[in-house]
């Protein structure tokens, strides 16, 4: 039985504890040795009697870890009595940090105990939890390549550091307050406000309905309480747009409807936001107009302290920067950004190396990749070329493929603006020197003009490497599955093959040969993206007849204004053929009256879907056609049989208009789940691919699973993924990495 060897452990093993608890294990098990970590990978010399043992607690590693591969070899290295750490070498960057990790139950009961050298401080961490990816400046993670590396140990600190029995044993984050970050409270002129306790200060102000920038872990968030929303809502010019909620925990049953799998998602290690339907569809809709709110729970120390003064239970907290933009990190920054928004400023001195908004999941299916799950990592095999995906253009992020490993950043936002292309560059430099990446391919959208592909071809003509166009929908199955299959991707907009806007596609095939075989009917968008911001004309668009423009007569439109839409439509100018799904509901939207301009991303469709929560729907017989080999769904019918049904209606009556909406989610949805069904018949496929940020509204992806399901075929929906476009810079490493196997192997 061997006794002794040298141990090399792969994988996420930095910023895990994991060199503490193999302390731990050695000393359990009697163990002489040493470990050290080298980059990606954990060097351990060891014998003792209890070898075995200790090999296989150490394979296991702790809750955090994730483990690639565990090599075992024969050593004659002398390995003297006793068991240290040894200080942290270079080694390989096939693993990652973790993301940031919420605190710890441990060290919120540390907070709360009276006369403890914790109590009351609010970077209170430990090996188990806190920040990581925010913190780190390179690997291998030791304290010194972080930023906090600014807070030098206390003697207490570093007691508990040296200390193998402490589960704050080589804990980098460890501080106290003595040693650690500070907080500050100060007025919008960043002058500080006198108090003897920031946070109590700060919960006082809350409560009297004052708004505060709190620099969190990842970036700046604007909090108020619900009295206080509206203003909120008027400063920031999102009069819309429904805000996130920090919850008191115990309280989030009494305002929403919480299943246990969404009880543990909120307590999990990354404490998203979930969106959850409300007890009430109508309350808090000063937050929310919508039938569901976004809820998170305290994820740090300072939240825990600041919920524990305030006398209301919950908190809008909403991320401090504009919708698709990068997240305000800086206090200087913040100070002049939010000086209108915020009336005074709640600030830590330590500083956000890598910002990281918070994630959002829904139903189980991510909606946002960011803190406490990404950097992301995914074991895949692309072949042993590096490649990059930047990303598509709206909620982007990127991801870097090495050594059979994909690692995709947490969000960045919509790439339409030289400050998100800044953040975008910054996160891939960043992320390709934290994995030591070398790119030999860069993969991006197929769209020309997209900041995100004039970034790809900057990289690719200044190292000389292959560019690897990829079609927008088809990174979206390639995200979601390598095998055969038949794929749905529904979205608002992609640029297709033809150069026109697809986002209602069905594909068949294997990746990286997707054939398309049907797609929703082509439609115009009249004034091109001038029709997302004002849906009514998507829906003349769809529907280009005299009772349409009664209709948009009867809501105020001028016979001038009218008379320029009937002929761009009429004679094609300025107009962008679309086969959207998003706009398809866009129009049912603006038919209904429910959204007419949209202010925030996929407002239309949003709000329809919660006017048709609860609502009967009526099943009407869909109209297919075959255009150029494709089969068609014709939404102008769907959107027809709605008008019908919305002009016969009593004008206002709630009921009729919820029945509409649901109505046309379930044959939209159902239409397009019979698109891919005839297609899986004729191909003989049995497997259906669902992607695309529609597959959010949980009415239209659960018809569509209905369908699929009872038409013998099984569903594959990507729940590590979000199905909206923050998969696509994945998917497009996928197809790239596949594409060139294929042309390998021919």
């Amino acid at each position: 039985m061997q006794k002794r060897g040298r141990i090399s452990v792969r994988g996420i093993v930095q910023g895990v504890g994991f060199r503490p608890f193999v302390y731990a294990r050695a000393c359990e098990y009697g163990i002489a040795g040493s470990v050290k970590n080298l980059g990606s990978e954990v060097e351990i010399y060891a014998r003792g009697e209890r070898f075995a043992d200790f090999l296989a607690a150490v394979s296991r590693g702790p809750p955090m870890s994730r483990i690639d591969s565990v090599d075992v070899t024969e050593t004659s290295v002398d390995i003297p009595d006793g068991f240290v750490i040894l200080k942290s070498g270079t080694g390989s960057f096939s693993g990652m940090i973790p993301p940031d990790i919420a605190i710890c139950d441990d060290c919120i009961a540390d907070i709360f105990t009276p006369g403890g050298r914790y109590e009351g401080y609010w970077a209170t961490s430990c090996v188990n939890c806190g920040p990581r990816y925010s913190i780190i400046r390179e690997v291998p993670y030791d304290r010194e390549r972080t930023s906090m590396d600014a807070f030098p140990m206390c003697a207490a600190c570093a007691g508990e550091y040296g200390d193998p029995h402490s589960r704050r044993h080589h804990a980098q984050t460890i501080a106290c307050h003595t040693c650690g970050p500070e907080l500050r409270l100060t007025d919008r002129t960043g002058t500080d406000v006198p108090c003897g306790d920031p946070i109590r200060e700060a919960a006082a102000l809350l409560d009297a309905g004052k708004i505060l920038a709190i620099r969190g872990v990842g970036g700046f968030h604007l909090a108020c309480i619900e009295e206080s929303s509206g203003e909120l809502k008027s400063r920031l010019g999102r009069i819309e747009q429904p805000f996130a909620v920090m919850v008191r925990p115990g309280f989030i049953g009494q305002i929403a409807l919480v299943s246990q799998e969404e009880r543990e998602l909120l307590e999990s290690p990354v404490h998203p936001i979930v969106v959850l339907e409300k007890r009430d569809h109508a309350s808090h809709h000063t937050i929310s107009n919508l039938h569901t709110i976004g809820c998170m729970l305290p994820y740090t120390g300072l939240h825990h302290l600041l919920f524990s003064h305030l006398k209301h239970p919950l908190l809008i907290m909403t991320s401090a920067n504009m919708p698709g933009y990068p997240m305000i990190t800086d206090t200087r920054a913040a100070l002049v950004k939010l000086a209108k928004d915020a009336d005074y400023f709640l600030v830590h001195n330590r500083t956000i190396t890598n910002r990281v908004d918070d994630s959002v999941i829904r139903d189980s299916y991510i909606l946002r990749l960011s803190r406490g799950i990404a950097p992301k990592r995914t074991a895949i095999d692309l072949g042993p070329r590096c490649i990059l995906g930047v990303g598509p253009e709206l909620n982007a992020n990127a991801t870097i493929y090495k050594g059979c490993f994909a690692v995709t950043s947490p969000h960045v936002g919509n790439v339409r603006n030289p400050a998100t292309l800044e953040y975008l560059q910054e996160t891939v430099a960043k992320l390709s020197r934290l994995l030591g990446a070398k790119y030999e391919l860069v993969a991006h959208d197929l769209h020309p003009q997209f900041l995100s592909t004039r970034f790809a071809r900057e990289i690719a003509e200044s190292q000389g490497i292959d560019l690897v166009p990829v079609q927008h929908h088809r990174a979206h199955i390639a995200a979601t599955t390598t095998e055969p299959c038949i794929g749905i991707a529904i979205d608002g907009v992609g640029y297709g093959d033809d150069g026109t806007v697809w986002g209602g596609e069905v594909f068949a095939g294997q990746v990286p040969n997707l054939a398309r075989v049907a797609h929703l009917e082509p439609v115009a968008m009249p004034g091109g993206d001038l029709a997302t911001r004002f849906p009514e004309r998507m829906l003349y668009g769809i529907l280009p007849d005299e009772k349409c423009l009664a209709l948009l007569t009867s809501r105020g439109w001028s016979e001038v204004e009218l008379g320029v839409l009937r002929k761009q439509v009429a004679g094609k100018f300025n107009v962008t053929m679309t086969s959207s799904t998003g706009r398809v509901l866009d129009a049912a939207a603006a038919l209904l009256g429910i959204c007419r301009e949209r202010t925030y991303d996929g407002e239309p469709a949003m709000k329809l879907e919660a006017a048709a929560a609860g609502g009967t729907v009526e099943a009407w017989e869909p109209v297919f056609s075959t255009v150029d080999r494709c089969e068609v769904l014709s939404t102008r019918t769907i959107l027809a049989t709605a008008f019908s049904r919305f002009s016969r209606a009593p004008a206002g009556d709630r009921n009729a208009i919820r029945d509409i909406a649901a109505s046309v989610q379930y044959n939209l949805a159902r239409g397009i789940a019979a698109l891919a069904i005839h297609a899986a018949e004729r191909d003989d496929i049995s497997r259906v691919a669902l992607s695309g940020g529609v597959v959010a509204n949980r009415a239209i992806r659960e018809t569509i699973r209905a369908e699929i399901t009872r038409a013998g075929l099984s569903l594959l929906i990507n729940d590590a993924y979000p199905p909206g476009d923050g998969c696509v810079s994945f998917g497009q490493c996928v197809w790239a990495g596949t594409l060139i196997s294929a042309e390998k192997n021919r």
